[in-house]
This record gives structure tokens, C-alpha cells and sequence, in this order.
């Protein structure tokens, strides 16, 4: 009873939140365009189940995601699994936590893989570029990259460094990478850096932050807490790049091989 009760409240909410952008769009299409709205039965049945689906999902991430996100964290850096002790040691050394960047980078990747506008991105490169690229490549670069960033972001956590020396870092060698990587490959690698902070991986990754952060000693989860979703972001973009930079490179180095013979 308790969670039909939390249920209706949450698509209470969600139903206030769509509703200006259903008004928004029966302004446009009624009042603007002044045209009648297409298959309107077939419209008014998706948005119930876009209210439905949506107040599932925000039910999905308190019940389940969120929680257990926090509490892989919290028990991959607490001091009994990583120290065999109730308080971790004065000046503990980072590859102490080897776990939780291994557990950061598997999660990160998995999730990854999973998320639904990444799947929806690749199928549209790969419909308008004619097969010339793979979707299953695509997303796998996108997935090597989140998992690098994840791992790089948990480690940043461990060690205190800040935030804004790996982002800078980060842009500055995506604008490089920009300059030689093929043109055709450039928007899609900086729309796929945007795609993987979706639904299935932000939850995850930003309980993950949090547990972490409140978890090992000195870190403030407000500032150390919040960052992943900016390694999630960046790292993409530049294996995206460097997969068709690599990708490239291989074709001229066939195309001249056979040339020479």
C-alpha cells in the first residue's frame, strides 16, 4: 500500500511537469500551424504512457538504483573490506581502493552498453552514414570511454585532486583530437560524450559519487560527491575520436598496401 501510495503521489508530480510541454505543443500545433492533431487517440494513449513510464522510472531510482549505488560504494571503501579495520589508516595510499576504481570502470561500462540513447544515437549514425559505421563499434568506444572516465573520477575521489585540473585536461585534448580526427566522425563523438548521462547511467554514477564521498575520510560528499558525470561526459568524446582516427588510419594503411602490391 505504501508504495501505490508513493506511486501516485510521484505521477501526481509528473503529470504537473508535462503538462506545460503538452500545452506547449497543442499552442503550436492548434494555434500556429492551425492544423488538426494527427491520430489524436493514438497521442493522447503515448502520453499516458509517458506519464506512466516516467513516474515508474523516478519510483525505479529511489527504490532501487540510488540505494544500491550508495551501497556498493560505501562497502567497497569501507575500512573493514579495504583495511581489515574499523578506521582507515592516517595517509592511506590510493591503490589501497583498487576495487572500488575496478567496480567505477565495470559499472561504468556496463551501464553504458545499456543505455537507450546511446542505442537510438548509433542506429542513427549508422543509418545516415550507410553502414560505413558500426553501431556495435560506436557504442563500444562510447562504453571504453565512459568506463575510463568513471575510473579516472573515482580515483580523483580517493585522492582529493581537483576537479577542474582533469576536466581542463580533458577539453584540451578533445579540441586536439578535433583538429586531425575525420570530419564526418566529429559532431557524433561530441553528441555521444552528451548521450551517456541518460537514464540508466547518471543514477548509478552519482550514487556511486556520493558513496564514495561519504565514505572515505576528509572527503565532503558536496564537493567530492558530484564530478562523475563530467568524466562520463568528456572521455567519451575522445574515444569516439580516437576510434575513427584509429579506424582511418587503418584503411589509408591497406589502401597502400595494396597499392604496393
Amino acid at each position: 500500500m505504501e508504495l501505490l501510495i508513493t506511486f501516485g503521489y510521484t505521477l501526481a508530480l509528473t503529470v504537473r511537469d508535462v503538462l506545460p510541454v503538452l500545452a506547449l505543443l497543442m499552442f503550436f500545433q492548434l494555434v500556429v500551424l492551425r492544423r488538426p492533431i494527427p491520430n489524436w487517440k493514438r497521442v493522447v494513449v503515448g502520453f499516458v504512457f509517458v506519464l506512466v513510464g516516467l513516474a515508474l522510472f523516478l519510483d525505479g531510482l529511489e527504490t532501487a538504483l540510488f540505494p544500491i549505488g550508495k551501497i556498493m560504494a560505501k562497502q567497497l571503501s569501507s575500512p573493514e573490506f579495504v583495511f581489515g579495520s574499523e578506521a582507515a589508516p592516517a595517509g592511506a595510499p590510493w591503490h589501497a581502493y583498487i576495487w572500488v576504481y575496478v567496480f567505477g570502470i565495470l559499472i561504468g561500462f556496463s551501464t553504458t552498453v545499456a543505455e537507450p540513447a546511446l542505442i537510438a544515437v548509433c542506429y542513427k549514425a549508422h543509418e545516415a552514414s550507410r553502414g560505413s559505421l558500426s553501431q556495435w563499434g560506436l557504442r563500444l568506444a562510447v562504453a571504453i570511454g565512459v568506463a575510463i572516465g568513471i575510473g579516472i573520477g573515482t580515483f580523483r575521489i580517493v585522492t582529493g585532486t581537483p576537479l577542474y585540473i582533469y576536466i581542463i585536461a580533458g577539453y584540451v585534448i578533445v579540441v586536439i583530437q578535433t583538429v586531425f580526427a575525420p570530419r564526418e566522425i566529429i559532431a557524433i563523438a561530441y553528441d555521444s560524450g552528451g548521450v551517456t548521462t541518460s537514464t540508466v547511467t547518471v543514477p548509478l554514477v552519482a550514487a556511486l559519487g556520493l558513496g564514495l564521498a561519504e565514505t572515505i575520510p576528509g572527503r565532503d560528499p558536496a564537493l567530492d560527491g558530484f564530478g562523475l558525470i563530467a568524466f562520463a561526459s568528456v572521455f567519451p568524446i575522445m574515444t569516439v575520436m580516437g576510434y575513427a582516427q584509429l579506424a582511418h588510419w587503418l584503411e589509408l594503411r591497406s589502401l597502400r598496401a595494396a597499392r604496393e602490391e
